[in-house]
């Protein structure tokens, strides 16, 4: 997981490697995205393997916190590109060395997150039934 290109997006550039966005701005700093928004960084790999990788890495910086303490700014949060940057850089080489048990992590991920997109559409739809419900109960009761 040697070379991967981090830059801040540009919605007129097309890119055509791999990659995927992180927010930079806002509570949710650090978060992988897979859909561009106005404020994010992309990250652009040489293949699918090593996107897959650096976007675990990320997903786990983000969700254990690790990026809280470096963002900048007192009303709106922030991480700039350079301390993005030197962040990858220090935990590259921790996941490198247990590239293993790290390839296993990133295989979990992938099945947990197919798993949350089912129980979010399951939820979704208990949701719409429940809403059914009650306006069957007014279109009865005659309200």
């Amino acid at each position: 997981m040697c070379a991967f290109i981090l830059k801040s997006y540009n919605q007129k550039e097309e890119i055509r490697n791999p990659h995927f966005f992180i927010l930079n701005k806002g509570n949710n700093s650090g978060k992988p995205l897979l859909a561009p928004c106005p404020n994010c960084f992309v990250i652009i790999a040489e293949n699918q393997e090593q996107a897959d990788q650096l976007r675990t890495l990320c997903y786990a910086l983000w969700r254990c916190r690790a990026i809280e303490p470096h963002l900048h700014g007192s009303v709106i949060p922030f991480i700039t590109i350079r301390t993005f940057r030197s962040l990858l850089s220090y935990h590259i080489p921790i996941i490198e060395q247990h590239a293993a048990d790290f390839a296993q992590t990133v295989q979990a991920l992938k099945l947990l997150e197919e798993r949350e997109q089912q129980l979010t559409k399951t939820l979704r739809a208990v949701s719409e039934y429940k809403q059914a419900f009650v306006r069957q109960f007014f279109k009865n009761a005659g309200v």
